[in-house]
């Protein structure tokens, strides 16, 4: 806990892989130090391209490596880099937007995995609201494969995203167990942000009352809701749907 705190105080986070880092640098982060193990190293090409932007290297055993990485398939790279702090205001739009919004997200799994289906749908922001965990916890990096750093994600507060949105003149489309309208019955053509809330509590009164419609999923089982990620997956690809004709 300690350690998260102080790496959040320092705006800094932790990558992990030549995948992840190279989507991250491609994306405009930049990298204080770069963790190189020789022993397990992969791709020497790719770690050469990597030294050329650290602005300071360091080759470590591979017991250090295994005590500092979370996972252990990660080809001998680590990277410290910078966090990015945005405002909605740095987020440039086209003239169809599809943006999700998060509601107090719990889990970094399932931040990680909402985060790989916006860049697979196309998404152009994602905005993270009150959050219950860290933008950058490895998990989260982990889980989206990177796709956190392909796709503008910011953490602010809902006041602040609703505000952004209706400046935006953008539709928003809430998902709810208490609906009326199924999710496919929704035009999302038009500039739509989706906004998911915690699997067991649901969205709050606060993004309800400002809802331009409440969709849901239709449930066949014995239970009421699906995992956040695969929900909002399902309603991402249906407006990829529509919006692809």
């Amino acid at each position: 806990m300690e350690k998260s705190r102080a790496r959040r105080e320092e705006n800094l986070f932790v990558i992990e892989g030549i995948r992840e880092l190279e989507i991250a640098l491609k994306s405009g982060f930049s990298m204080q130090s770069l963790l190189l193990c020789p022993a397990i190293l992969r791709d020497g090409e790719k770690a050469n391209r990597f030294i050329e932007q650290a602005s300071m290297v360091l080759e470590i055993d591979a017991q250090l490596y295994g005590k500092l990485a979370y996972r252990g398939s990660t080809e001998g790279v680590l990277a410290v880099m910078k966090g990015r702090s945005l405002d909605p205001e740095d987020i440039c739009l086209p003239e169809l937007p599809l943006v999700i919004v998060l509601e107090s997200v719990e889990k970094p799994g399932n931040l990680g995995a909402i985060l790989r289906t916006a860049d697979a749908s196309g998404v152009h922001a994602v905005l993270v609201c009150d959050p219950l965990t860290d933008l950058y916890n490895p998990n989260t990096i982990r889980a989206s494969v990177g796709c956190l750093f392909s796709v503008p994600t910011l953490v602010c507060s809902s006041a602040l995203a609703y505000n952004w949105i209706q400046k935006k003149d953008i539709q928003v489309v809430a998902a709810t167990c208490q609906a009326g309208i199924w999710y496919h019955k929704c035009d999302y053509r038009k500039p739509t942000a989706i906004v998911m809330g915690t699997e067991d509590r649901g969205l709050s009164a606060f993004w309800r009352e400002r809802a331009t419609c409440e969709v849901k999923i239709p449930m066949r089982g014995i239970i009421d809701s699906l995992n956040v990620s695969v929900a909002t997956a399902i309603l991402c690809f249906e407006a990829v749907r529509q919006r692809n004709g």
